[in-house]
């Protein structure tokens, strides 16, 4: 009975939602790899072999969540705003694991730099992980917390430009080449962020307006 009355109220199925929530605990876990990477505190190769891991963990949530979705009965928001940001959560997972594989592969000297973009990703990630929290209960609150992963990732393109501005800066080196495409990189993190946040905006624009 409870379940029959949370269909009939719009609530989203539990198994759904920690389908999609756990997406984004491996979006975090992806994250925080590549953050330890750029820090020193974890090598390449480690982080290459961590992420690896974690990528196969988001992506057996990303089969759940898509397999939950198809026999769903009623959903909070729109399926294919749902669908959406599954899919963009996914895309921001895969991006940082190009991310962590280019560095390996790349070798870059120097990258402590990148490390204010990768705490943007985090905050990002987690307000992400509010919102869909908050999607059934507080709609208000999760469209919220979905402009403040908007606002990071925004956060991220302005970084990019300045890190880009400081490369082309400089003489143009196959190290300063590299640095550019890690940067690069991050910067689509962002765009990805935008997207899984807009997928929220949207769909609870659109079932509670």
């Amino acid at each position: 009975m409870r379940r029959l009355f949370g269909l009939v109220s719009g609530r989203m199925d539990t198994g759904l939602q920690d389908a999609l929530r756990g997406q984004l605990r491996a979006t975090t876990d992806g994250a925080r790899v590549a953050a330890a990477m750029v820090d020193g505190s974890v090598s390449r190769a480690e982080a290459r072999a961590r992420m690896r891991r974690i990528e196969h963990r988001g992506d057996t949530c990303r089969a759940d969540f898509v397999a939950r979705l198809s026999s769903a009965l009623v959903t909070p928001i729109d399926r294919e705003d749902l669908f959406r940001l599954s899919r963009s959560i996914d895309d921001v997972l895969d991006t940082l694991r190009d991310f962590v594989r280019e560095s390996h592969l790349y070798r870059v000297p120097e990258q402590r730099r990148l490390g204010p973009m990768l705490e943007r990703v985090l905050a990002g990630v987690t307000a992400l992980d509010a919102a869909t929290r908050d999607l059934v209960e507080e709609p208000p609150r999760a469209a919220r917390s979905a402009l403040e992963a908007r606002k990071a990732g925004g956060a991220l393109r302005r970084l990019y430009q300045y890190e880009i501005a400081r490369v082309l800066d400089g003489a143009m080196t196959t190290d300063t080449m590299k640095e550019r495409e890690l940067v690069r990189r991050l910067e689509l993190v962002g765009q990805h962020i935008c997207d899984s946040a807009d997928a929220i905006m949207d769909g609870t624009m659109k079932r509670w307006h």
